[in-house]
C-alpha cells in the first residue's frame, strides 16, 4: 500500500499504517524541498524514528541539533519537542517509523492530493489534538 499526500509543502507516502501493522507502527516516506521545515511539535502517544535516504535533514531538539545525511538516523521518544528542516541544497528524503501507529492517520485525514492545494489548519489542529500531538509554534520557532 502506498498513498501519497501533501502536508504543508512536504510529500508524505504511507507504506504501512495501523491496518497493516495491527496498530503497532506506521512506515512513512517523506520528501522535502530545500528550506522546508516541519515546525516545532511533539507526539505524546508515539515515538518517531527518522532515517535519511537522500539529502540532508537537521533535527532540532531542546538541547541538541543533529544533522542527518544518507544512512543516518535518529530516535525521538514520545513527548519530546522537535522540529525538522531540510538544511541541504537539494531535495531531502527520509523514512519515518511512528510507534505505535498514529502518524499515518494524521497524514490521511489532513493531507491533500496536490502541492497546489491548501491544508485545512483547523482540521490539522483537531486531528493532532485527538492523536495527542501538540504544535509548539510556527516554522522557525526555537525550542
Amino acid at each position: 500500500m502506498e498513498k501519497s499526500y501533501w502536508i504543508f509543502n512536504g510529500r508524505l507516502d504511507i507504506f504501512v499504517d495501523e491496518l497493516q501493522s495491527d496498530g503497532q507502527y506506521d512506515l512513512i516516506a517523506g520528501t522535502f524541498e530545500p528550506g522546508i521545515e516541519v515546525p516545532p511539535h511533539q507526539h505524546n502517544n508515539y515515538s518517531e524514528s527518522i532515517m535519511v535516504t537522500e539529502g540532508e535533514l537537521t533535527v532540532y531538539l531542546k538541547d541538541k541539533t543533529t544533522v542527518l545525511r544518507p544512512g543516518d538516523h535518529i530516535f525521538i521518544p514520545k513527548s519530546t519537542p522537535h522540529a525538522i528542516r531540510n538544511t541541504g541544497s537539494g531535495v531531502a528524503k527520509g523514512l519515518t517509523v511512528a510507534s505505535p501507529s498514529g502518524f499515518a492517520r494524521l497524514i490521511r485525514e489532513v493531507g491533500v492530493a496536490s502541492r497546489d492545494m491548501q491544508n485545512d489548519m483547523g482540521l490539522f489542529m483537531r486531528v493532532s489534538a485527538e492523536l495527542g500531538d501538540v504544535l509548539l509554534g510556527p516554522p522557525g520557532t526555537k525550542l
